[in-house]
């Protein structure tokens, strides 16, 4: 035997609040309907006797029953449909209810100097410092940074972000003097006598450069190469008597050690003449550097051909993809530098903020007046907002979302209104029968 269940989802589910506002409805037609009975058959007995009092607590009963229903179904809908005066209180009166709603929350919910009382015991500028002196307060809200930053990056044009870095790049080296900023560092080079150093350095390597034997060789062999090409005739007398080739290695040795006697003693004499001359020459070109237009109209233009480089251009817009690339790494990264410095600025600032009365005080301060102006600014804005929405709620979604509501306890007044109706016929008809009626 095959066995069937069937599972409702939770849209096809009746609203529990329908069901027990149709309950308690049910109760309190049962209750008038009891009454009618009782009403009825005390007709019936003769309404003499004890029928008399059954007969005066069902007639108020009903009396009672039927003035609560229509005052019930009054605030909601037209009792029976019928055009009566002062029915459908609260689809009729929708915008006035509106209205007087937002207006409520406005004056005791988003009363600026209330909020303000709230914000001040609140103490916001302790409670942050105590939240980020927390290790993991701290780190789970560098960890949202990250996330956050993470999602910005992919939000952005990347080829609008290549192009606008390209072009602020290149618009500032052509903005850049490059002929003024070669003279400032130059200048900056030479200050204290550090460009003597640069050339006491080169001239040592040329002294070492001339003292090695391959270079001798060298020197020799260009000798006798342009001996051989420029006198040919003298060389070849010369070859008979002794050969060129050792007149010319005995000649570059002597070459070369003149000219390093004349290296030692530029390096040895601060007032040689050659640093004199050095001196006047770096001087001179500092001052074109700075002053010459010609010189530094060169230099720019050779600056704009650098520029215009293809592979120039394509550096710079590959800036951004190895800028994209470092970001993404250290914000994906929780062991990141960058994780790790945000982490330690907000414990940092927890810290500080706790040892700091007068910064506590100054942001408290700041948070009371942005609060101010932000509660001045939304008071209007929000007031509008419930009310305009109220105004926009269908009528009769409306009116059954707050009967569902607050149906079921309005119903008590249905129930209240058949007992305490049957009582209050049953007094009169004791106050009848002790005066003698």
């Amino acid at each position: 035997m095959y066995r069937f269940s069937v599972v409702l989802s939770p849209r096809t589910l009746p609203d529990p609040r329908l069901i027990r506002l149709r309950r308690m409805k049910l109760g309190a037609l049962g209750l008038l309907a009891a009454a009618l009975a009782g009403f009825a058959l005390s007709h019936a007995m003769g309404g003499q006797g004890p029928w008399a009092w059954v007969r005066a607590f069902c007639e108020a009963a009903v009396v009672g029953a039927l003035a609560d229903w229509f005052a019930v179904v009054a605030l909601f809908k037209r009792p029976l449909g019928l055009p009566i005066p002062h029915t459908a209180i609260i689809p009729s009166n929708k915008a006035r209810l509106a209205d007087n709603l937002a207006v409520f929350v406005r004056d005791h919910f988003l009363d600026p100097d209330a909020l303000l009382q709230r914000l001040q015991v609140f103490d916001p500028a302790s409670r942050l410092a105590a939240w980020l002196g927390e290790p993991a307060q701290a780190r789970a809200v560098a960890g949202m940074a990250r996330t956050w930053l993470a999602q910005a990056l992919d939000l952005l044009d990347e080829r609008a972000v290549r192009t606008a870095m390209q072009e602020f790049v290149v618009a500032r080296l052509r903005a850049w003097d490059a002929g003024a900023t070669a003279g400032e560092v130059m200048g900056l080079l030479t200050r204290d006598g550090r460009h003597h150093q640069l050339l006491d350095e080169a001239l040592r390597r040329l002294a070492g450069y001339l003292d090695e034997e391959g270079v001798k060789a060298r020197v020799s062999a260009l000798m006798v190469k342009y001996a051989r090409k420029e006198w040919p005739r003298i060389v070849r007398t010369l070859d008979l008597v002794k050969p060129v080739d050792g007149i010319a290695d005995s000649l570059a040795d002597k070459l070369a050690r003149a000219m390093m006697d004349e290296l030692h003693e530029v390096l040895s004499r601060p007032d040689h003449p050659m640093r004199r001359d050095y001196e006047a020459w770096v001087e001179a070109y500092i001052a074109r550097l700075r002053d010459d237009q010609a010189l530094r109209a060169q230099i720019d233009q050779i600056k704009s051909r650098l520029i215009d480089q293809p592979t120039v251009r394509d550096y710079v817009q590959g800036l951004w993809d190895e800028i994209h690339a470092s970001l993404r790494r250290n914000l994906e990264s929780e062991d990141s530098p960058l994780a790790r410095h945000l982490e330690h600025s907000l414990l940092k600032l927890g810290g500080h903020l706790a040892a700091n009365p007068g910064l506590r005080a100054a942001i408290n301060e700041h948070v009371m007046a942005g609060a101010r102006s932000l509660a001045d600014r939304l008071r209007a804005g929000v007031t509008e907002h419930i009310a305009q929405t109220v105004k926009d709620w269908d009528e009769r979604q409306l009116v059954d979302e707050l009967e569902l509501s607050v149906g079921r306890d309005l119903q008590y007044i249905r129930y209240n209104g058949t007992l305490v109706g049957g009582l209050i016929g049953v007094a009169l008809h004791a106050l009848v029968v002790a005066l003698g009626g």
